[in-house]
């Protein structure tokens, strides 16, 4: 194609949730809800962490830098959701969606990283508990997470490098209520070929290599649990990590539901309600899971809530 004849896109058209008005209100709401639990949920996680000393060891250290990837995901997407279903005809400049999608996949590439780097705490806690404290100090767990956050940026950077490198000549309209990589591919008029084989070298980096790595570590996890010989010290062992086990059942069930399942004769309004699964319901469920499933943040909500109620009766 003439390089001179091609139209170049700067403005995007999100169209978001084709529906009624009256369905759209809903959905605004329902929405809003989610927003207003998740960004609680995930810093009270932050606050806990931060302030209870009960709270400070390398697991649930861990945790609250998975409750800011959570906020960073949900706060890229949602805002501008929002907005679009007020508005209905939703229009961003084609630099503000390079960004969102820039920082979209930063915070899904940063969770997988993050449960990782906790599928590698819970094998040591458990398989090597002897030499747990001498590997997990504060140090180590300091890189580990640098090394997350640094390798999910460089990797997203580079390829994000490369969608703009491409030519992008229109329609300037996307189906969908965020800038995610199916509309990139449909908006190009350039060829795609190194664009998918950096896509699937990504997610062989991001997904495929930390899961292969989390399912090693739940395999050494469950032999030696099974080479416990009481029952109860079963049970007890495997709640150290059942909630950890939890997440990310959810979070790779949620990313293999929508990407990896054949979408055929889905419609597009079901395609964008199941990719709400990984955007915003995962992020909000994942403070609930550990709350409702973990004795020491119980007692760690429980003394905020009894030193907020002594300093308002002061």
């Amino acid at each position: 194609m003439n390089e001179q004849n091609v139209t170049r896109i700067t403005a995007i058209r999100l169209l978001g949730f084709q529906t009624g008005w009256s369905i759209s209100c809903l959905i605004f709401f329902l929405l809003l809800l989610i927003y207003c639990v998740l960004l609680c949920g995930n810093l009270l996680i932050i606050t806990l962490v931060s302030y209870s000393k009960a709270l400070h060891s390398p697991m649930y250290f861990f945790l609250s830098q998975l409750a800011v990837t959570d906020i960073l995901l949900a706060t890229d997407i949602l805002p501008n959701t929002l907005h679009a279903l007020l508005v209905k005809e939703f229009i961003m400049s084609f630099s503000g969606c390079i960004t969102q999608f820039y920082f979209f996949v930063v915070a899904e590439a940063g969770e997988y990283f993050l449960l990782t780097a906790m599928s590698y705490d819970r094998y040591l806690a458990i398989c090597r508990p002897l030499h747990y404290t001498s590997i997990m100090n504060q140090h180590f767990c300091w890189i580990m997470v640098s090394i997350c956050w640094i390798l999910s940026m460089l990797l997203v950077l580079i390829y994000t490098i490369t969608i703009t490198n491409l030519q992008f000549c229109g329609p300037n309209v996307i189906d969908h209520y965020f800038f995610d990589l199916g509309p990139i591919l449909q908006l190009s008029c350039s060829e795609t070929t190194t664009l998918q084989i950096a896509f699937k070298l990504m997610i062989a980096i991001v997904v495929v290599i930390p899961f292969c790595i989390v399912i090693v570590s739940y395999i050494y996890i469950i032999v030696t649990i099974f080479e416990i010989p009481s029952i109860n010290g079963r049970k007890r062992t495997f709640s150290t990590c059942s909630s950890h086990l939890t997440v990310v059942s959810i979070y790779y069930g949620t990313l293999f539901g929508v990407y990896i399942v054949p979408n055929r004769g889905q419609s597009r309004n079901m395609a964008k309600f199941l990719s709400l699964l990984y955007t915003i319901v995962t992020p909000m469920v994942n403070p609930i899971i550990y709350s409702l499933r973990n004795n020491d943040f119980k007692k760690a909500i429980g003394k905020l809530m009894n030193l907020s109620f002594t300093l308002a009766q002061q």
